[in-house]
């Protein structure tokens, strides 16, 4: 099996995840193309095979060669965004794109005035969708390179390994993907999430992230007779809105700028509710934006009365940098890997974050490599075969010099 029919075997299987869901999985649908990929596995001829109750699937290719040589790891994720259905992906390929506009169906045109990413892969062979449903290339492709990986490493012995350990989670889109994820059973030393974009792209550097919830308590009173009764607590949400710098926002930043995100507000005259996300590269500034929001809290409650606002503050991950650091032979090694296999690397923060921040955190340094993946959420997704492939290659690249550390 090539690593095309691969991956448009995995697309046949809706894997969405849902954020509504108290479950883990958070969908049942999800363990069915588990199953599959756990029967799969083992076709292969990968060992230890393992699916368990909450969908994590754990495999090992043995080491053919003999002494000490680190045992690593590779992981992905098979959840799609809840953001666009997954369900009856139609996915085709447009062999050789010669550079224009690209119809996935009609009046839905995939163009390169709007998405000029797509320049960048004239001639090569597109995975596209329809135009009515995402792809699942995020990240059914990190899954169907390190597999065809782990089947080329097998039938072609001459190459050097050490053991292997691969790994597939659910539920990587709502943030949960690494929260059971058992690194003491994976027993790696370290590893990399096949979870990137574009060819290249190689991220060690992610935000730190948490999440505000505000609660606005207001006094509801019949308007003809409110004077100096009525609090109005839509409008003390739009007034804490306004507390908060309007060029540190998602839309007004980039790079290492940091922001604050309001992701829902639901109001009326006597309660509302604002739930915010706060982002920074910066761990110093992080802990700052959330001072920042405390602070806003208690200068309301200072206008309008001690709990008239409140907040409640969540971390939810790290930026994975100051886990790697201390040991960037972990990005020596695929820093080396892409250049002997012709892929020039693009080393640059994630401004958003991955499954390897978290598990950097729980003592398994884990950076995030290219899938190959563009466009991911939407229905304008696609993948260049060509990039599945240079992927592949470098999961092999990097078992091969991984055999060769510290011998």
């Amino acid at each position: 099996m090539d690593i095309i029919e691969r991956f448009l075997n995995y697309t046949k299987f809706d894997t969405q995840s849902s954020e509504d869901s108290e479950y883990v999985p958070s969908t049942e649908k999800q363990l069915v193309f588990a199953r599959y990929l756990k029967n799969e596995l083992e076709r292969e001829g990968l060992e230890d095979v393992t699916l368990n109750e909450q969908g994590y699937i754990y495999a090992t290719l043995p080491a053919n060669v003999k002494g000490k040589v680190p045992v690593i790891g590779f992981i992905s994720h098979y959840d799609t965004s809840p953001d666009c259905s997954g369900a009856n992906v139609n996915p085709r390929i447009v062999n050789h794109y010669s550079g224009g506009d690209i119809e996935l169906s009609e009046g839905i045109m995939l163009s390169p005035r709007k998405f000029p990413e797509l320049l960048q892969h004239i001639g090569e062979d597109l995975i596209v969708t329809d135009g009515h449903t995402l792809l699942g290339a995020d990240d059914k492709a990190g899954i169907a390179e390190i597999v065809q990986a782990m089947a080329y490493l097998k039938e072609h012995k001459e190459i050097k390994h050490g053991k292997i350990r691969v790994a597939f989670n659910p539920d990587e889109e709502i943030g949960m993907g690494a929260h059971h994820f058992d690194v003491d059973k994976f027993g790696c030393e370290w590893a990399y999430t096949m979870d990137g974009g574009d060819v290249g792209e190689l991220e060690y550097e992610n935000f730190n992230a948490a999440s505000a919830k505000i609660t606005i308590k207001g006094v509801s009173v019949h308007p003809g007779y409110a004077k100096g009764k009525m609090i109005n607590a839509s409008l003390l949400a739009a007034e804490f809105v306004g507390l908060l710098p309007s060029d540190e926002r998602p839309e007004t930043t980039e790079g290492y700028q940091g922001f604050y995100h309001l992701t829902g507000i639901q109001t009326q005259t006597e309660q509302a509710k604002l739930s915010y996300i706060i982002r920074d590269h910066d761990r110093e500034k992080f802990e700052a934006r959330k001072r920042f929001i405390k602070h806003a809290v208690e200068q309301m409650n200072r206008k309008y009365g001690e709990g008239t606002v409140s907040v409640e503050l969540t971390d939810q991950y790290y930026n994975m940098k100051e886990k790697i650091d201390p040991q960037m032979h972990v990005i020596d090694i695929v820093l080396k890997a892409m250049q002997e296999v012709g892929v020039a690397p693009k080393v640059k923060p994630i401004r958003g974050g991955t499954d390897g921040a978290q598990l950097s955190f729980k003592g398994l340094p884990c950076p995030n490599i290219f899938a190959g993946g563009i466009n991911f959420h939407g229905p304008y997704e696609f993948v260049p075969v060509q990039s599945m492939e240079k992927a592949q290659q470098v999961i092999i690249k990097i078992c091969e010099l991984t055999a060769d550390f510290n011998s």
